[in-house]
């Protein structure tokens, strides 16, 4: 969708492989453990993969456990509400809309603005399409910042 990217076919490409490395300590179940205790202390699934590989030296989290960081959070109830793709596009037209209320006249950011919000309807549209959200699911600027506020002090 994004027009603005160079062309060309050149990107970094993890290694193919079937199953878990040979020098990663830690079985399917302590991964498990470690994402869902990561979880409850409040990181989102992008950073729990990061800590994960950064502290315990797990790679990919789905080349032990055969699942995916939200998966596993889906299996045990920690699934955020609003998918975390989703919820940084809100964040960020939340922050482009108080940018907007102090700088009327920027009229890139409100093109930028557009974007992303353009961004968060078919994202939208996509997860209401495989029941990650409920079917009456609208996107609302000022529902977003309240959502962005509630979860910031949480």
């Amino acid at each position: 969708m994004n027009k603005r990217r160079a062309r060309g076919k050149s990107h970094s490409m993890r290694p193919v492989r079937a199953g878990s490395p040979k020098w990663v300590k830690f079985t399917r179940e302590e991964v498990e453990v470690l994402v869902e205790e990561l979880s409850k202390k409040g990181y989102p699934p992008s950073m729990i993969g990061l800590v994960l590989r950064d502290q315990y030296g797990v790679p990919l989290v789905k080349q032990v456990t055969r699942k995916s960081v939200s998966q596993i959070l889906e299996e045990r109830g920690l699934a955020p509400k609003i998918p975390e793709d989703l919820f940084n596009l809100i964040k960020k037209a939340v922050n482009v809309r108080r940018h907007l209320s102090e700088y009327p006249k920027d009229k890139k950011a409100k093109r930028g603005l557009e974007e992303v919000e353009s961004k968060i309807r078919r994202l939208s549209r996509y997860y209401v399409e495989v029941e990650k959200l409920p079917r009456d699911w609208r996107y609302d600027p000022a529902k977003a910042e309240l959502l962005i506020a509630s979860a910031e002090a949480s």
